[in-house]
């Protein structure tokens, strides 16, 4: 049986679906967001953003399971970039 899909509620108050395992950024296009990146593989820090109250790397991180608890996202920012 396939995970079911967790929902995602972006900082603009928008919504989509994302399934468990799925690369952040790739649900982000889908979601038609913007998550910055000058990606280096997880070391600039510059696709920072907090899920539910934890600061993830959007280009190395996954949309977790979470049952059917919802995704709350925002925006981290970074005053030196």
């Amino acid at each position: 049986m396939a995970d079911a899909s967790i929902a995602i509620h972006w900082p603009d108050g928008s919504r989509s679906d994302a399934n468990p395992g799925e690369s952040w950024l790739e649900a982000a296009r889908r979601g038609q967001q913007l998550i910055p990146t000058a990606c280096r593989q997880g070391s600039c820090g510059a696709c920072e953003i907090e899920v539910n109250g934890n600061v993830i790397r959007a280009c190395i991180s996954s949309i977790p399971a979470t049952g059917n608890r919802p995704l709350q996202v925002s925006l981290s920012s970074d005053p030196y970039w």
